[in-house]
C-alpha cells in the first residue's frame, strides 16, 4: 500500500463520527474512529522506520508534502515526524510553516524569489523548485505596502489572501522612517527569551482569542536597517546596514548557534489550518525557543552590503551573483557579515543574503544561516521603498 492509501484511510478514519440523542436532552457524543485504526496503533519503531524512509526519499517540493501530510495523520504520528525532520539549519530544506521563521542552511543559499504587483502594492515569496529563474515555485511568505503619514508599513503574511495585523496568520512587519531611508523590523512573537515587545496600536489589533497567553502576540524589534544618505549624488548602488539585533554576532563563527523558534504560539487552529499541525499543548517558553539568548553582553550580528568593482567596458558596477540575477538594478545587493570588533576573517566574506532583479515585477532572494525567510524577505522589503535621498 502507498504513503497516500495510508494518509487516505488516516483521514478517512478520523471523520468518522458517531451521534447519540438522550431522552430529555439532544447530546453530542464525538467518537473519533481514529482510535480504531490499525495506523494509528502502528508499533513505533515500525512507524519511526516508514517515517524515516519518506523523510529521506522526499527531499524536494512538491514531493515534500508527504512529509507534511504524515504529521497531520494524528498525534503519534506528529511526534515522531516532528523529531525526525531537521531545522532548515541542518537539512537545507524547508518542510513546515515554522522554517520560514529558522535559520537558513549553514552550507548553501537558500533559493528564493520576490514577485510584486504595482497596482495592489503586494509582494510574494516562493521557494524556488529548479534552478531556472521562472518557475512557479512553492508559496511561503506574503506582504502588503501600507502607506501612512509619517511612515510606511509592510505587514507580512503567511497567507496570499488575507494580510491584516488581526489575522492569525500575521507574523510580523517592517516600519519605515519619514524619509525611507531607516526600517525597523518586527516579529509577532518573541524571537528569544527575554525579547521585550513594543508598545505600539498594532500590538492592539491582534486578536488575542489566537494567541497563547503565556507568549503574547505584539511587536518584537528584531533587526534595524539603514541606508546612508547620498547627499552630494555620487554614482553607485545604495549602500546599506542591517543590525540583527535578535543575533549574536558570534553565530557566525565555527561553532556558533543564534536563537531558533520551534513552533508558533498559536492557540486557534481554524486560523491557519497547517499551523495547528505543529502546535504544542506545552506553554514552556524553552519548547517555544532554542538558542542563547541576545542580551546586553552580546553584541548583534551587524551585517553590509558587499561592495561592487566597477567594469571599466561595461561602465558600470559589478558584483557576482553566479547568474542569478539578469537585469541590471540600483536595488540589486550582497550582504555579509561585518566585522565591527575584530579582524576580518572568511566568516565575512561569506554571503549572507543576495537580492537581484531578472523582469520587471521578479526579483530573486537567495539567503543562508543565521537569518530566516522571514527577515531575510523583510530585509528585501526595505529595499522595494522609494530613497530619493539615498540614490
Amino acid at each position: 500500500m502507498s504513503i497516500r492509501s495510508i494518509i487516505q484511510d488516516m483521514r478517512m478514519s478520523r471523520s468518522q463520527r458517531v451521534v447519540q440523542e438522550g431522552s430529555s436532552t439532544a447530546a453530542m457524543a464525538v467518537v473519533d474512529g481514529l482510535s480504531q485504526s490499525c495506523w494509528a496503533n502502528m508499533p513505533q519503531e515500525l512507524l519511526r522506520e516508514v517515517l524515516l524512509r519518506i523523510e529521506a526519499s522526499e527531499t524536494a517540493w512538491p514531493p515534500r508534502k508527504s512529509v507534511v501530510a504524515c504529521a497531520g495523520v494524528c498525534r503519534s504520528w506528529r511526534l515522531i515526524t516532528k523529531e525526525i525532520v531537521k531545522t532548515p539549519e541542518l537539512s537545507g530544506t524547508l518542510t513546515f510553516p515554522i522554517s520560514v521563521k529558522q535559520p537558513g542552511p549553514r552550507d548553501s543559499l537558500l533559493k528564493c524569489f520576490i514577485k510584486r504587483n504595482r497596482s495592489t502594492q503586494t509582494y510574494f515569496l516562493f521557494l524556488s523548485l529548479t534552478n531556472a529563474l521562472t518557475d512557479d515555485g512553492k508559496f511561503l511568505l506574503a506582504a502588503r505596502k501600507c502607506r501612512r503619514a509619517t511612515c510606511t508599513d509592510y505587514i507580512i503574511s503567511m497567507h496570499a489572501g488575507d494580510m491584516s495585523k488581526g489575522s492569525g496568520t500575521y507574523i510580523g512587519k517592517i516600519r519605515s522612517n519619514f524619509l525611507g531611508t531607516k526600517f525597523t523590523i518586527y516579529d509577532g512573537q518573541p524571537p528569544h527569551t527575554g525579547a521585550k515587545i513594543t508598545k505600539s496600536r498594532s500590538t492592539r489589533l491582534v486578536n488575542l482569542k489566537q494567541v497563547s497567553p503565556r507568549v503574547p502576540a505584539g511587536n518584537y524589534p528584531v533587526a534595524h536597517v539603514s541606508y546612508e544618505l547620498n547627499v552630494l549624488g555620487s554614482r553607485g548602488p545604495r549602500r546599506m546596514q542591517c543590525i540583527m539585533d535578535a543575533i549574536p554576532s558570534s553565530a557566525i563563527a565555527p561553532g556558533g548557534v543564534t536563537p531558533t523558534q520551534m513552533e508558533f504560539s498559536i492557540t486557534n487552529p481554524d486560523s491557519f489550518s497547517s499551523l495547528s499541525l505543529f502546535h504544542s499543548k506545552s506553554n514552556r517558553m524553552e519548547n517555544f525557543l532554542s538558542g542563547p539568548l541576545v542580551s546586553q553582553s552580546h553584541e548583534a550580528l551587524v551585517l553590509k552590503n558587499k561592495s561592487p568593482r566597477w567594469h571599466e567596458q561595461l561602465q558600470c558596477w559589478c558584483l557576482n551573483f553566479h547568474g542569478r540575477v539578469t537585469v541590471a538594478s540600483v536595488k540589486n545587493f550582497q550582504l555579509v557579515a561585518s566585522p565591527e570588533n575584530g579582524p576580518s576573517g572568511p566568516e565575512h566574506e561569506r554571503i549572507i543574503l543576495q537580492f537581484g532583479k531578472v523582469d520587471k515585477d521578479l526579483f530573486t532572494m537567495d539567503y543562508r544561516y543565521p537569518i530566516s525567510a522571514f527577515q531575510a524577505f523583510a530585509i528585501c522589503l526595505s529595499n522595494f521603498d522609494s530613497k530619493l535621498a539615498c540614490e
